[in-house]
């Protein structure tokens, strides 16, 4: 798929706070020169598309009584897409990422509790029959991540 400088612009945009108004997503299509339907149906598009995996807010989990760990597996790399397909079928994953090493797959899990990491990383486990290394967070950084489309 191409982007389109609207495509750009929105993808851009929509990485920033969404205004606190009843029609949010109104204010923004406004803002870019669209209608909201038009915003609406493109980010539907980038959705289906899999320019973006997920469009929604990012909560600090341990703030709220939960907790975020950073997990990392050894999959042989031709059952990969299968691992990969299962892990991500978890609600608690909140991103996954392949690397060129041994421990070759990365995500970091999202719960409602502490004691959550432990049951979804076994589940994992259970289902995968490969280990998953737990790396918790120890302390917080905020690096303000965004990407340029």
């Amino acid at each position: 798929m191409t982007l389109d400088d609207k495509d750009r612009a929105i993808l851009n945009r929509m990485q920033d706070d969404l205004p606190l108004t009843s029609n949010p997503y109104a204010a923004v299509a406004e803002g870019l020169g669209l209608s909201e339907t038009e915003l609406l149906e493109r980010l539907t598009r980038l959705k289906e598309d899999r320019v973006i995996t997920r469009f929604g807010p990012f909560f600090d989990a341990a703030a709220m009584g939960g907790a975020f760990c950073l997990c990392a597996m050894a999959v042989p790399t031709e059952n990969f897409e299968t691992v990969l397909t299962k892990v991500n079928a978890h609600p608690e994953v909140a991103h996954n990422y392949e690397r060129t090493h041994r421990l070759n797959m990365w995500f970091v899990l999202a719960t409602e509790t502490p004691e959550g990491i432990e049951a979804a990383a076994d589940a994992i486990e259970r289902e995968t029959g490969i280990d998953v290394l737990r790396f918790p967070k120890l302390q917080e950084f905020f690096i303000g991540f965004r990407v340029a489309a």
